[in-house]
């Protein structure tokens, strides 16, 4: 096990900044209003910044890039992500990015497992960023493209850029359990980002869903879990669930819903928010070793920040286990 894998983890802390929102994520938002919401991640004491070419295109890992050239290299960690390589795209340039942010599509996204692809995709990456490394890279959604090409190509490139130095640790950055649990036994990796998988709502293996055993398998062989997408695309978010609330990107349905709303009263009697408890819970399980939000906006990022430093009583987690609405 490479010790940097260690003083990484240390370094994350518990909460980081997800970089989808600065990176034009549904809607435009100002250079100054995400410069804003990265320096108060930072005034709330975040090292840890999460992006990839994906997220506008280049346009987060630019943003986030501005901002932390003001910032002493060894305090914080940078993440970004490999798998699609970003293409120029002079036809589409007077239209706008077809996969959700908002920002012209002078690009397009290639899949390219190869260790070409991949070193030229972290060269990419730093010129963005105004960085000489990055701290983590992982293979962005490989289960979107090729999960063969991932595990006989992207994974075995990942490792030998790690032994080269050219980054510190390696991942993988999923929405599926299944196949997280692939390559975590394909590959030595440092870390696996966890999108939407263990929360609240869902844990891996629940409900007869693929990934059984997922955690567990991670703390045995020593890959520290960042998870992501903690309040299922908005219905974990708010205190009080408006009937519209969104799970997985789609509206929730009444059972799901109904579930969420029963969570939610029980926090309530314990004296937390929904969205508290949501933040906190990934915690219940040793593999994880942080949980990182995105934000567009500075009171966003603060406010995760305060939930996450807010008392969750030991009864609550109790509770909910003997309602049998979360696991032990």
């Amino acid at each position: 096990m490479n010790q940097g894998k260690w003083q990484l983890r240390d370094q994350l802390g518990r909460l980081g900044f997800g970089g989808t929102g600065v990176g034009n994520l549904y809607r435009a938002i100002s250079d100054e209003q995400a410069a804003a919401t990265l320096e108060a991640a930072w005034d709330a004491g975040i090292r840890y910044f999460d992006t990839a070419p994906h997220y506008g295109l280049g346009l987060s890992e630019r943003r986030m890039g501005q901002v932390l050239a003001g910032k002493p290299r060894e305090e914080f960690v940078v993440s970004t992500k490999v798998g699609r390589v970003l293409v120029p795209s002079p036809a589409t340039k007077d239209t706008r990015d077809p996969e959700g942010f908002d920002v012209p599509a002078e690009f397009r996204r290639e899949w390219d497992p190869s260790e070409a692809g991949a070193r030229r995709t972290i060269e990419q990456s730093l010129e963005r960023l105004g960085l000489e490394y990055i701290d983590i890279a992982y293979l962005h959604d490989p289960d979107v493209y090729s999960m063969e090409d991932a595990v006989k190509t992207a994974l075995p490139a990942l490792e030998k850029l790690r032994a080269e130095g050219l980054v510190r640790a390696i991942g993988v950055g999923t929405n599926t359990a299944g196949a997280a649990m692939e390559c975590v036994e394909a590959a030595d990796l440092d870390f696996l980002m966890l999108a939407g998988r263990f929360t609240m709502l869902e844990q891996p293996g629940s409900d007869g869903r693929p990934g059984a055993g997922l955690l567990d398998r991670c703390l045995e062989l020593g890959t520290g879990v960042v998870s992501v997408g903690v309040y299922n695309s908005g219905i974990l978010a708010k205190p009080d669930l408006p009937s519209d609330a969104h799970y997985n990107y789609s509206q929730a349905s009444e059972e799901i819903l109904e579930r969420a709303r029963l969570l939610a009263r029980v926090c309530s009697e314990h004296g937390v928010e929904l969205p508290t408890a949501a933040i906190q819970f990934p915690f219940r399980h040793p593999a994880v070793v942080n949980v990182t939000v995105g934000a567009s906006r500075p009171e966003q990022i603060s406010n995760s920040a305060e939930r996450m430093s807010a008392e969750v009583p030991r009864e609550l987690w109790q509770d909910l286990q003997e309602r049998g609405l979360i696991p032990a």
